[in-house]
């Protein structure tokens, strides 16, 4: 009798616990609608809000009052530290604390053991760790932790002490990243565990992973906003909760990689990581929860020059045809675009721009992380064939996803941003913290003979170039780039303020330079006196400024008034382009011209060819000095489009080139005795990208019917 009472007392667990899993795999592998009833009981860990405010006494500073007419403010929306797995593998242990020390104008320590500090201070800052296994990674190396005792953790014990912070533990530690830590990561308890239950019960995937420790992740993650809050000093210096959510496509390892970021000191128990979902539409979904609970987020993509076509592509996630509905998730939750950063930048790409002579800009033209560096085809990488594409969707009535406005940032692994040429650190820590490793001047034998056995022993190819002056490492850090900033047009230094400049797209887009780039577009522009006091405030009244729409007032031809001013550490600035893009009204055809309208040294456009002449700047090689009284302090123009047709969809956006100066590869070779490594540009021409201002005709009555289309989709009455 006792048995049978306590048989019958343990059927009850054993039941409830086989109906969960048949639950579990139903849901994952079979999704029958019948189970969405029983799904209700699942709560969602995700959308779970922590107020992460921290109490403050000690703000020395007042804040200053508000600008009606907006400062632009200089800052940097993309920084790793070491809770991110590929910074800490790297030797990097700098703390989000340190990162923004940094960014406030204290200098603080690179793995290889030299200091890196700004010239100025920035404005705000943002520290974006993968959400991706945050803090992990730490946690294995870690020998005090529970999770660092279990086999696969390892080869990561003591990883940074500080005899292995060395250009010699490279080879080492790319292995771990390469090949150790993806076959850490993908060990799931078996489909029996309480823990695969519990993290179904969550909404929690990556709680079903034997190398994740949910508690350790958190805490990285509130230290995070932890830092940010600490660091926020409104009116003075903004810092904004952030993190990255490093997806790609799963074949090619498309990168679809998004930063995240907080408008205030609110945030979520956890990110939302490419465990939770590869699909950025997710992600937008996610954002959008949020948004209902009163958190208001923005996403950011970057490196689309290393998406392989993916990141603008003309369809949805899962193949199908973009629609309103996607344009409209996607812009609410994506409005502005990292166009430059370390990993090249992706303004255009010269095989989408052939007439565009300065197309060929500081290019990456491989996948992000791929190994070994494999070609990423640029149809669908880059932000001017985005906006094109994005009016040709306009076109066939499925709106346009791609109506963003631009900012840069550095994505540096080191918590410190290198945006000097002359002062160039590169990204990843000990990998490429050294002149040698980036490949800008030659391999010393010992270091040739390294490279080559450690390719070879993870079956790659070789990975070095013999040129004139020697043998070069040649694995694609001499793709990247000293770069870049995030400007916002913004009232006051706060988060508020700011994240609306974001929201409203009122940003630019800088290579490093703290340029200023004002830009209005309007009908009544030239009765505004550009030398007045008053010509901000009556541009923002007779006109729209950047990331703004203009729409037809009665065929008028649009009047732009453009004005920049260079950077006071900077070189004097050479010339003001407009870059037009607009779509056919007949065809849907896009077209894309380059205008000069502004040039230096009081040198006038050729109406012609509509470019500025050569004014003579030139850099030394040997010393990288440059020409000296040549280029402009400022340069400010009103411009209307001479090829203006009221009928036709288009934007313009504005670029400022300032005169050459050397890259940091030529600083690289010289610094250290050698010729500059012929293979690569010599010198570059810093630049800022402004937000477009978009023009819109009068709405039309003409039927776009794509063929396939059918007359049940046709209103004939």
């Amino acid at each position: 009798m006792k048995l049978r009472t306590a048989l019958k007392l343990l059927s009850i667990p054993v039941f409830l616990y086989s109906f969960f899993l048949l639950t579990i795999y139903f849901d994952i592998y079979d999704k029958r609608p019948i189970l969405s009833l029983i799904k209700n009981i699942q709560s969602n860990s995700a959308i779970e809000i922590v107020d992460f405010s921290v109490s403050k006494t000690n703000i020395d500073k007042l804040k200053p009052p508000p600008n009606k007419n907006r400062n632009p403010y200089y800052g940097d929306l993309h920084v790793h530290t070491k809770y991110s797995f590929d910074a800490y593998v790297f030797g990097v242990t700098a703390s989000p604390d340190d990162a923004y020390r940094y960014a406030k104008g204290e200098a603080i320590m690179h793995p290889l053991g030299y200091e890196m500090k700004l010239r100025e201070p920035l404005d705000f800052y943002s520290v974006t760790d993968h959400g991706f296994y945050m803090g992990m990674i730490q946690a294995f190396a870690d020998t005090t932790t529970d999770i660092s005792k279990l086999d696969f953790a390892k080869p990561f014990h003591n990883l940074n002490r500080e005899d292995n912070l060395t250009v010699e533990s490279a080879g080492e530690r790319s292995n771990i990243f390469s090949s150790i830590l993806g076959a850490a990561i993908v060990q799931p308890y078996p489909d029996w565990h309480p823990k695969i239950i519990k993290a179904w019960l969550s909404r929690n995937v990556q709680a079903a992973l034997k190398s994740f420790d949910y508690d350790i992740h958190k805490s990285a993650w509130a230290d995070v906003a932890r830092s940010a809050n600490e660091h926020n000093d409104p009116g003075n210096f903004t810092t904004f909760i952030g993190y990255e959510f490093t997806t790609s496509t799963n074949i090619e390892g498309g990168n679809l990689h998004r930063n995240v970021i907080f408008e205030s000191s609110k945030a979520s128990i956890r990110p939302w990581t490419r465990i939770d979902s590869l699909n950025p539409e997710d992600l937008w979904t996610w954002q959008d929860l949020l948004r209902d609970k009163g958190i208001d987020t923005i996403s950011m993509p970057h490196n689309s020059n290393g998406s392989n076509g993916q990141m603008f592509e003309m369809e949805s996630f899962k193949g199908d045809a973009i629609d309103i509905l996607y344009s409209e998730k996607r812009m609410r939750n994506e409005p502005i675009v990292e166009v430059t950063q370390v990993k090249g930048t992706s303004e255009t790409h010269p095989l989408l721009s052939p007439d565009d002579n300065w197309a060929d800009f500081e290019i990456m033209d491989v996948r992000v992380g791929s190994r070994p560096p494999t070609y990423s085809k640029p149809s669908g990488g880059y932000v001017r064939e985005a906006y094109l594409n994005g009016l040709t969707l306009e076109f066939t009535k499925q709106g346009n996803p791609y109506k963003f406005g631009l900012i840069g940032s550095s994505d540096t692994h080191t918590g410190a941003g290198a945006f000097d040429e002359s002062d160039y650190w590169s990204k990843v820590g000990l990998l490429d913290g050294d002149p040698e490793n980036r490949g800008s001047v030659p391999l010393t034998e010992e270091n040739v003979d390294r490279l080559k056995e450690y390719m070879a022993a993870f079956n790659q190819p070789i990975s070095t170039i013999k040129l004139d002056q020697g043998e070069y490492a040649n694995t694609g850090f001499t793709q990247w780039g000293a770069s870049g900033l995030a400007v916002a047009w913004a009232e006051e230094n706060t988060r508020e303020s700011i994240f609306q400049a974001f929201k409203r797209k009122e940003t630019f887009a800088t290579t490093g330079s703290r340029i200023a780039v004002r830009f209005f577009g309007g009908y009544d522009l030239s009765s505004i006196d550009l030398n007045s006091d008053s010509l901000v405030s009556q541009a923002y009244q007779k006109g729209v400024t950047m990331g703004g729409d203009l729409l037809n007032d009665n065929n008028k031809t649009p009047e732009f008034i453009v004005w920049a001013q260079r950077d006071k550490n900077g070189a004097p600035l050479q010339r003001i382009q407009i870059i037009k893009g607009w779509m056919d009204s007949n065809s849907g055809r896009p077209s894309e011209y380059v205008y000069d309208v502004a040039c230096s040294d009081g040198l006038s456009v050729d109406p012609l060819t509509n470019r500025c002449p050569d004014n003579g700047a030139r850099v030394n090689i040997s010393d990288c000095s440059i020409s000296k009284n040549v280029g402009s302090t400022e340069l400010k123009t009103i411009w209307k489009d001479p090829d203006f047709n009221p009928l036709d969809k288009s934007f313009y956006y504005v670029r400022v080139l300032e005169n050459p100066t050397c890259r940091w590869s030529t600083w690289d070779a010289i610094k250290r005795g050698f010729k500059p490594r012929e293979d690569l540009h010599e010198t570059i021409q810093e630049r800022a990208w402004s937000s477009p201002i978009w023009y819109s005709p009068n709405e039309t009555d003409v039927d776009v019917i794509p063929l396939g289309g059918t007359i049940q989709l046709r209103d004939f009455n």
